[in-house]
């Protein structure tokens, strides 16, 4: 029998997709996974005993407001803002609580799962930050913003579970031990810690799925798939936009609500195509060219497959997601959902040589074998 290991994850889909992947992993190499997480999600974690959000809040995050008023409509800086005061910091001591009811040798966290994070260093045992998103290292004057307007709100955190103080926010909460990265260095416009092992893209193995009726119509045809992700479903900001300018172009357009009905897109031209959901790993093989808002889990996917973006960036991290993006030459960024043929005709003309030579990075880099054996050699070492 392996060690007993927390795996803590966010009850967001990206997240959780990401964890689930780990967590699938430890489970079959014998170890003895305990997951926190919402009940939304606990099926996605095969195999592990489920450690119930009780002390802090569940939600849905699709309906992130009825729990959270202060989010709103998600959009925006006061939106952002509320999201870390009230979603991620104000969770934090009470995921903590939940997490300090359950024995465990080792805790690997999403790194915005604050409160496992803690529990591991109240209960002083080993653990591995997950980096779901990009990396989030400060430059100097992120440094002095952070400790004007955050790190206080982190320490309120910190002493309501019974820590003491301590400066660097977000960078604060990552392991010193162990820092599983998705992606590769070529995609960190920042400077990467010591303790950062990237493994590529964390993904459970694709599934049988119920594939739509229409799937035989993408063969033969240059194929573009429009995805806002899980979180920001509102059909109006990216996936309208899209289906308008690209209607009775020469292409088909495939257009995923990440679970949205699809009468919300309303009449769909002769060349659109659409589903609440199609696994990635089936879809973009079949894929010219991906129009996203900038999710790294969904951006990661193309860089895997070789497909090159147009990435019109949302809110939270998306910007910084877009960024790299661009800097590495596997896509173009627009700020708004303007001139998207022009940009689809632009990306689909330009060869794919640095998006494909990514793409066998990313693969090569391991995924969650990877990271299983690295969380392995974490607990060796101890």
């Amino acid at each position: 029998m392996g060690e007993r290991i927390l795996v803590a994850s966010l009850p967001f889909a990206g997240h959780v997709c990401a964890m689930a992947a780990v967590s699938t992993e430890l489970v079959k190499r014998g170890h003895e996974v305990v997951v926190h997480t919402g009940a939304k999600y606990r099926h996605k974690f095969e195999g592990a005993e489920w450690l119930p959000w009780k002390h802090a809040p569940d939600f849905d995050d699709a309906k992130l407001a009825e729990t959270f008023p202060s989010i709103g409509d998600g959009k925006g800086m006061r939106s952002n803002f509320a999201n870390v005061r009230d979603v991620l910091v104000g969770t934090g001591a009470a995921q903590a609580k939940d997490v300090l009811e359950a024995e465990f040798d080792l805790v690997v966290t999403d790194h915005l799962a604050f409160g496992a994070a803690m529990a591991a260093e109240i209960k002083q045992v080993p653990w591995a930050t997950v980096a779901v998103t990009p990396l989030v290292v400060s430059r100097p004057f992120a440094r002095v913003v952070s400790r004007l307007l955050v790190d206080g709100m982190f320490n309120r955190m910190r002493a309501e579970a019974g820590l003491k103080p301590k400066p660097g926010a977000l960078e604060a909460f990552y392991s010193p031990e162990l820092v599983l990265a998705q992606g590769v260095p070529e995609l960190e416009p920042v400077q990467i810690p010591p303790q950062v092992r990237f493994v590529g893209r964390l993904i459970s193995p694709a599934k049988n799925a119920d594939l739509p009726e229409w799937w035989p119509d993408l063969d033969g045809r240059r194929v573009v798939h429009v995805t806002q992700g899980t979180l920001e479903t509102g059909a109006d900001d990216l996936l309208k936009p899209s289906i308008e300018a690209l209607a009775g172009k020469d292409l088909l357009v495939v257009a995923t609500t990440g679970g949205a009905p699809t009468e919300t897109l309303g009449p769909l031209p002769e060349n659109v195509r659409a589903a609440p959901f199609i696994p990635h790993d089936l879809l973009l093989p079949k894929t010219d060219l991906m129009i996203t808002n900038g999710g790294w889990g969904g951006v990661l996917a193309a860089l895997e497959a070789g497909v090159p973006m147009v990435v019109v960036p949302g809110e939270l991290d998306k910007a910084q997601v877009a960024k790299r993006v661009a800097r590495a030459g596997a896509g173009i960024v627009r700020r708004r959902p303007r001139k998207l043929a022009q940009a689809v005709d632009q990306v689909l003309k330009e060869p794919r040589h640095a998006v494909r030579e990514l793409g066998r990075k990313i693969t090569a880099a391991g995924g969650a074998a990877r990271a299983a054996d690295l969380i392995e050699d974490t607990i060796r070492r101890r």
